[in-house]
């Protein structure tokens, strides 16, 4: 824990491993020599990846009562869950399939409302707990408008059915729990602009409907509910991927009433594009090795002089027009550790984290902060360094960044 109430840790999507036993094997690893040299004293925080598979495991009571006595006896805690992959996220081809299944299917519901039940039994009292999820859908899975306003009804009704459930374990236990929705680039959510549009035309009038019908709730009382429960995550390097800058992002979802549940401490790849025919060779030779066949690396390209901006789906489109682009600038989606600003003539987008880092001790937009860098075993051999070290160093940075700014 920071000071002032801020909760600090990595999420264990960065492990290999679909099932409880894994999962807990990895934990059981990696953990307590993390916390000796992060959180010696203090009781360690834990950002838990769990797949469906393992939260299918973990519901049952005996593995939850093996789980919290271990949390017990080595001084640690859970106050936040990845529930943003439902299946399978190393070691396969991911790409796309990580939005699978979407906000519109009732998989993707009762995942969900699996995982809260369980955060709702590992959660220490008097501490708010949240789930991160995906950005409603892939938006190239929605051919035309139609499709995709299909897609924002049918997820809008599933996220109000998990503002229900929230709402009544508040209710009835006493405990704040929120779900975190992580735009990321095309994503149905994928900047500033398109999450404010999706609270004020889709998720308030039609997610107050619901929740005024199923817990006779007035229509005020169900948008506060609605934009208690259902809160943003904001992930660093998805927002800089896009060119926002932070202060801006959080006064604009202030003022309209939108939160933040988890801010994911995450650096994005930055190239500043040479317009000489060599120099674009050289970039190109620097980024091949980052070329990888598990995740998704959107590229948006910008002409610094206009702001005009292209997006590309993956990072070998992006290639593929680099000889013949006139765009000044590249933002890479690949998490890199965010303790590196520089990777020879590329570099990342560290600044945004200091940035946030910064703001977050005078303005705290929330105090659930999670280290995400989930792509050690895709990082080029020149980058790749030993995990648990990495992720000591990692935290060490962000608590030094903390405490300077």
């Amino acid at each position: 824990m920071l000071k002032n109430g801020f909760h600090l840790t990595y999420c264990t999507n960065i492990h290999p491993g679909e099932s409880w036993s894994e999962t807990f094997e990895n934990i059981k690893e990696y953990i307590p020599g993390i916390k000796r040299e992060v959180s010696a004293e203090k009781p360690f925080g834990i950002g838990l990846r769990l797949s469906n598979e393992a939260s299918l495991e973990l519901i049952d009571p005996e593995k939850l009562k093996v789980f919290k006595d271990w949390l017990s006896a080595n001084n640690c805690y859970v106050f936040t869950f990845n529930g943003f992959p439902y299946g399978g996220f190393h070691r396969q081809v991911v790409k796309d399939e990580v939005h699978q299944p979407d906000w519109t299917t009732r998989e993707r519901v009762a995942y969900t409302k699996r995982l809260f039940d369980i955060l709702s039994a590992l959660l220490p009292e008097g501490m708010d707990g949240g789930i991160s999820t995906s950005p409603l859908s892939y938006r190239f899975w929605h051919k035309d408008r139609d499709e995709l306003e299909d897609a924002f009804r049918k997820s809008t009704l599933h996220l109000a059915a998990v503002a229900e459930k929230l709402y009544k374990i508040q209710q009835s236990k006493g405990q704040f729990l929120h779900l975190d929705i992580e735009p990321e680039p095309d994503g149905m959510l994928q900047n500033t602009a398109e999450v404010i549009s999706y609270y004020k035309d889709w998720l308030v009038p039609i997610g107050s409907i619901y929740l005024m019908n199923h817990l006779g709730l007035s229509a005020e009382e169900a948008e506060n509910c609605l934009k208690e429960h259902i809160r943003i995550c904001y992930d660093v390097c998805h927002f800089a991927v896009v060119y926002e800058k932070p202060e801006e992002i959080f006064k604009a979802f202030k003022a309209e009433g939108i939160k933040i549940g988890k801010i994911q401490i995450s650096a994005a790849l930055k190239v500043n594009l040479p317009t000489d025919l060599e120099g674009k060779k050289e970039v190109e030779r620097i980024l091949l090795p980052f070329v990888e066949s598990t995740y998704l690396h959107q590229v948006v390209a910008k002409n610094n002089t206009n702001g005009k901006l292209i997006s590309f789906r993956d990072l070998p489109q992006a290639l593929e027009a680099l000889m013949e682009t006139e765009m000044e600038e590249w933002r890479i989606h690949f998490h890199v550790p965010v303790f590196l600003s520089d990777y020879g003539k590329i570099s990342s987008t560290q600044s945004d984290i200091q940035d946030v880092l910064q703001y977050i001790q005078t303005d705290q937009v929330c105090n659930h902060l999670e280290v995400e860098t989930y792509t050690w075993e895709v990082l080029p051999e020149s980058v790749n360094l030993d995990l648990g070290n990495s992720i000591v160093r990692e935290l060490k940075w962000v608590g030094e960044n903390f405490k300077a700014s």
